[in-house]
């Protein structure tokens, strides 16, 4: 399950994926904007700083803005920073494999063969999405690998 920290920091994204290109906004604006909570976007900022996302600013001018444009930052990237593994098996993880405790044989798992296929979409869809596609609103949610009637 997405976290309320992930859902934070991708609404922070999306308000500075809105401001004009080399702009940067405090973070009392981008809270204000999205309704969120100062002090923990504080600490969002600072992670996805951290992680090369945003840059801060100090001075006349300053706050936060974008390190890379938004058509290069994915829902799966910002997820991935805050809330870690997007497998729900640690045995589908790329990035943090384990076997299964309780595991005998992962090829013959029923559980990794279906969850396998639930990984698949989701890193199609939060790879495949971008902050610009999102604030673009040309997603299409009956194009979505939804489970199938019937």
């Amino acid at each position: 399950m997405l976290s309320q920290k992930a859902k934070y920091a991708l609404r922070a994204m999306l308000v500075l994926a809105a401001a004009e290109e080399g702009e940067a906004l405090l973070i009392s604006d981008i809270a204000e904007a999205k309704n969120l909570p100062k002090r923990f976007l504080e600490q969002i900022l600072l992670d996805l700083k951290h992680h090369g996302l945003v840059q801060s600013k100090r001075g006349k001018n300053g706050g936060y803005a974008l390190l890379k444009r938004p058509q290069d930052i994915s829902f799966g990237e910002v997820v991935r920073i805050i809330d870690g593994p997007l497998a729900m098996l640690p045995c589908l993880s790329r990035m943090a494999y384990q076997r299964c405790d309780d595991c005998v044989e992962e090829s013959a798992c029923e559980l990794r063969r279906v969850f396998a296929r639930v990984h698949a979409a989701t890193i199609d869809i939060l790879e495949g999405t971008s902050l610009a596609d999102a604030l673009a609103g040309n997603l299409d949610p009956e194009a979505l690998p939804l489970a199938r009637a019937g």
